[in-house]
């Protein structure tokens, strides 16, 4: 099973990938929940050029997978869980509770502490939020996030199952809460107790500062509630809230050249 997850672990997360943004993006032109301000074009070919950007540079950078570092963990007896000693299956549902959390306060801190949020505000400067939004990230933060997940894979001890599973469900939930899809209230209100729903975190790329600093979770909705960062809706409602930063409105910042330089500008907000 483990050589399995290792020899194939990059296949299956391009795989799952592949099928889940064909899914959203077949749902966002069927239904669709907010009109476009930006030539879809444009948005979409420098987004997808980010993501493939992002992942020569984890390849580069990274000799060894998260799955692999899950698995040489467990064979050295690394992390609480490999040393309490628990099952697999308990011990991976743990983790990816733990992985989630981790991800949750990393987004918090990505927004608080000045250095970071200026590679995490590239992600924001998006003038429209949709299924490409949920890959917008900046190299920088991407190699970032890869080390402190390594970190708290060690930390925990996470089976190297759990890590192959939570990595395609960041993958998977963030395409689907970033996505331009119809979800009716009623059924958004039920899904939102177990995932972050697209109304749900759409309020946190908000314009407005005090709901961009809201609604952190990419996949479970807990989170938020418990840290006291839940914000059910925004306040202009969800057709009329403005998309984006204040002070980056123009299109420039959908050029892929561009994006790579928001970390670097004088600009704030």
């Amino acid at each position: 099973m483990n050589i399995f997850l290792l020899d194939n672990s990059v296949l299956i997360r391009l795989g799952s990938f592949a099928v889940v943004f064909i899914v959203m993006a077949i749902w966002e032109k069927a239904a669709p929940r907010r009109g476009l301000n930006a030539p879809k074009l444009t948005r979409w070919s420098n987004n997808l050029s980010i993501t493939f950007l992002n992942s020569l540079a984890v390849k580069f950078v990274f000799p060894i997978t998260a799955t692999g570092v899950a698995l040489m963990a467990q064979k050295a007896g690394y992390g609480l869980l490999n040393i309490i000693g628990t099952s697999s299956l308990f011990g991976g549902l743990i983790a990816l509770m733990a992985l989630d959390l981790t991800i949750y306060f990393q987004h918090r801190l990505f927004h608080v502490v000045p250095v970071f949020w200026r590679l995490h505000r590239m992600h924001h400067t998006d003038l429209d939020i949709d299924v490409t939004t949920g890959a917008r990230f900046h190299p920088v933060e991407i190699l970032l996030s890869m080390i402190i997940k390594m970190a708290a894979i060690l930390l925990i001890g996470a089976p190297a199952w759990s890590v192959l599973a939570f990595e395609v469900l960041l993958n998977a939930t963030s395409m689907f809460n970033h996505s331009n899809i119809f979800l009716d209230a009623g059924i958004d209100r039920v899904v939102r107790l177990f995932v972050v729903t697209p109304d749900m975190h759409r309020v946190h790329h908000s314009v407005i500062i005090y709901e961009t600093n809201s609604n952190y979770g990419f996949n479970l909705p807990w989170w938020d509630r418990l840290f006291g960062s839940y914000r059910d809706q925004p306040l202009k409602g969800h057709d009329a809230m403005t998309i984006g930063l204040a002070n980056y409105r123009d299109p420039k910042y959908l050029t892929l050249h561009w994006m790579l330089a928001v970390p670097f500008l004088r600009i704030e907000r």
